[in-house]
């Protein structure tokens, strides 16, 4: 007794088979419309989730959190400018690089690569090139040895495997007697890795320290030092500390800044996503608006008597919101569970249609990354709910504002 009967009401109206069965297939069709718009927005925030996720993971896996070169030419002592970098508590690993561009040539097939410098063991603390590996080793790149380690997509384009003699060619010429020609020297494939992001299997070659310091004559310099730290998000704060702490002039970047379109077209297209997709919602709940306006016109008479009895237009408001926002509830808790379990289960799903169809969704010379990766996040669960129960709630103002409009008199003047 002590609970307020407009909840009652609208609970028994809710409950209660009418005798206008299209009301309740319009009723049904916008609880399952909420429900899958809410199903569809957490699994593809969720997929966007895990595209950036794994775009970071593979991209900073194989780049550093941040670099440290000169102002300007090769970077002198780069021992001594890591020692003191070590020296930052955020750092956990450092490694001499050396880069460059060049061409790879294995019979009649040539292609265009970036060519990357380093030292093997030192290569391990910053990046995760050696968990990669799928054939040979990392460790087999040695200095005077010119051999050479490819990715996966560009030795399968070459034809190359490990054993076979590939010619490197650099953009930089040599005078000899025949003439001006370009550099190149003969490497040994002794190593294959695969990354899943087809820039860098397409696209990367390593080689010795040593050895590209000898093809490119760069004497004992090197392009930089790069940076492996804690978090990479303290990137930009460690950057700027680092900046003002080395003597001397040095150029010190972090991924932040230089793969930000990446990470800031993921973050563009998941905000475009949830707009584009919230109007699923929008459209199921202006479907519980022309429910509830053909609901009161079906109650009239029902509302004429609750007036007589002493209601007031605020209780009937309040009855046909408790109806409509009860639709607006279990369609978005439908959609909740739907869109918890799709996005947890996508990853498996996803292999299992394209053997089914036989066809690959996300070809890796096309997308960054082939697979279809999903991280769920609470807050979007949350935030995608709450948008849901309040469009389901603003939808039932104007249906349960034109019941409480209702004069008694007019209602029952036919009845």
């Amino acid at each position: 007794m002590h609970h307020p009967y407009e909840l009652y009401a609208g609970l028994r109206y809710t409950r209660a088979k009418r005798r206008n069965h299209f009301i309740s297939f319009i009723s049904l069709a916008s609880m399952l419309g909420i429900a899958i718009g809410v199903t569809a927005l957490i699994t593809v925030l969720s997929v966007m989730n895990g595209f950036e996720r794994e775009l970071r993971a593979r991209i900073l896996g194989m780049a550093s959190h941040a670099t440290i070169s000169a102002f300007r030419g090769g970077l002198e002592n780069w021992s001594g400018v890591a020692a003191q970098a070590a020296q930052n508590p955020q750092i956990v690993g450092l490694a001499p690089y050396i880069e460059g561009e060049g061409m790879v040539k294995v019979g009649g097939e040539l292609s265009g690569t970036l060519l990357r410098g380093i030292l093997p063991d030192e290569e391990r603390k910053v990046s995760d090139i050696g968990a990669h590996i799928t054939a040979g080793s990392l460790e087999s790149l040695q200095p005077g040895a010119f051999n050479i380690v490819l990715g996966y997509e560009l030795a399968t384009a070459l034809g190359a495997t490990i054993g076979d003699r590939i010619d490197l060619m650099i953009p930089q010429a040599s005078v000899t007697p025949a003439g001006v020609l370009p550099r190149f020297r003969r490497f040994t494939v002794t190593g294959i890795f695969r990354i899943g992001m087809y820039e860098f299997d397409r696209g990367l070659v390593l080689v010795h320290l040593a050895d590209a310091q000898a093809l490119l004559r760069m004497g004992e310099t090197v392009t930089g030092v790069r940076l492996k730290l804690r978090d990479l998000f303290d990137a930009p704060r460690v950057a700027r500390e680092l900046a003002a702490e080395l003597p001397g002039l040095y150029y010190v970047n972090d991924w932040t800044r230089s793969h930000a379109n990446f990470f800031r077209a993921v973050r563009t297209e998941k905000m475009v996503m949830f707009i584009i997709l919230s109007l699923i919602v929008g459209v199921a709940a202006f479907n519980i608006v022309s429910t509830l306006v053909m609901v009161v016109q079906d109650k009239q008479a029902d509302i004429a008597i609750l007036r007589t009895l002493g209601a007031t237009p605020r209780s009937i408001m309040a009855i046909f919101m408790v109806q409509g926002s009860i639709i607006g509830f279990v369609g978005t808790l439908l959609g909740v569970a739907g869109g918890i379990a799709l996005a947890l289960n996508v990853e498996s799903l996803v292999p299992l249609l394209e053997r089914l169809t036989g066809q690959q969704f996300l070809s890796p010379d096309v997308y960054y990354i082939s697979d279809l990766p999903s991280e769920l996040e609470a807050s979007d669960v949350v935030r995608i709910a709450a948008l849901s129960l309040a469009l389901g709630l603003l939808s039932t103002l104007y249906p349960a504002w034109r019941a409480s409009r209702v004069q008694p008199a007019e209602a029952l003047r036919y009845e």
